[in-house]
């Protein structure tokens, strides 16, 4: 095995984030199977970031939820595409900052109740329920009603990235869980149709003040395999830390390299590769087929996303050193800039 793979720390028993001073507890940094880290992040560090976002796929639908609270303001955002159509919906709803209560685990009940929209994600234990309630979304009622299971021992990608003390992030990226439900919009309902799963971002941090990043994600079924990807470039390079990491069959394999991305920043929708640096444990080609695009903010606080809907087609190499083969693999890659 590549020497590069073991020199992240990987961390097999509970611990918090923050130390009694506040800043980052130093045995936290590393990695872990499951998640083990209680987000304990002081009132003293300044911009805090806090965030779960959810996005559900089938082969023809993508739906996610967030709700986030980046410290001035708490927010809940939501958005529908149709693969068939390329029909793309959005809303989100902003509420004062304290409104709300983000748990610092992974598991826990968060809800946003706004004039028009409802948003609740809520843990039954076996998994998250995903319930969205929208008078006016696309002109349209919403109702969407989503279960995402955690099948016992299912292994998700936990990783602490510190860029310093008081500085730093963990993020949970959970991909290829189960998931099963509808969204009913208007007089059209929308199934998941098996097989269909859910990806998790959950994140706990205090950030730069202005960051660049990459993420590509995906979940479906390549022959026999339940293949997930987390992909991650940019805002980890130099922390001696990566989010990269390969789930097959709901066990991880981590990725201790970096990740080159190549695409043309001027036309996103063009084909982008995204390869490890040194070794061909990850080498794939993603295929655009719709651009979200969602600008929001000042010339002082901003945040700007190119999220690139598509599909992934090459090679991974999981820790048996056996390579699988992805074709058409649906999900997304971003392109993402923020100054908050």
């Amino acid at each position: 095995m590549d020497t590069t793979l073991r020199r992240e720390p990987e961390l097999r028993e509970r611990v918090l984030l923050c130390g009694a001073d506040g800043k980052l507890n130093r045995e936290a940094v590393g990695w872990s199977r499951h998640p083990l880290h209680a987000c304990n992040l002081p009132p003293s560090l300044p911009r805090k970031k806090k965030w779960n976002y959810w996005a559900v796929t089938s082969n023809d639908l993508l739906f996610s939820a967030t709700i986030a609270d980046v410290e001035i303001l708490q927010l809940a955002g939501v958005y529908l595409f149709d693969r068939r159509t390329h029909r793309h919906i959005e809303n989100s709803i902003v509420q004062p900052p304290g409104t709300i209560v983000m748990p610092e685990g992974v598991s826990g009940d968060i809800s946003v109740e706004h004039r028009g929209m409802r948003v609740a994600l809520s843990d039954d234990g076996a998994g998250t329920r995903i319930v969205v309630k929208a008078d006016d979304f696309g002109w349209m009622p919403l109702e969407a009603d989503i279960l995402v299971e955690r099948p016992r021992g299912h292994e998700t990608l936990n990783v602490v990235i510190p860029w310093s003390d008081v500085q730093f992030q963990f993020t949970s990226k959970q991909n290829t869980l189960p998931a099963t439900g509808f969204v009913q919009l208007g007089d059209q309902r929308l199934e998941f149709a098996q097989p269909s799963f859910g990806c998790l971002d959950y994140g706990r941090g205090v950030w730069p003040e202005h960051m660049m990043w990459n993420w590509g994600a995906a979940s479906g079924v390549q022959g026999e395999r339940t293949v997930g990807l987390n992909l991650g470039g940019q805002w980890t390079d130099g922390t001696g830390m990566t989010e990269n990491g390969i789930c097959v069959d709901g066990r991880l394999t981590k990725i201790g390299e970096d990740l080159t991305f190549e695409y043309d920043a001027g036309d996103r929708m063009k084909r982008w590769r995204i390869h490890t640096n040194g070794t061909d444990r990850i080498d794939v080609a993603f295929e655009p087929e719709f651009e979200r695009i969602s600008e929001s903010g000042t010339a002082e606080r901003y945040m700007n996303v190119h999220q690139m809907l598509g599909t992934y087609s090459g090679q991974v190499t999981p820790e048996d050193g056996v390579p699988i083969e992805l074709r058409d693999l649906f999900g997304w890659v971003e392109d993402q800039e923020a100054r908050w």
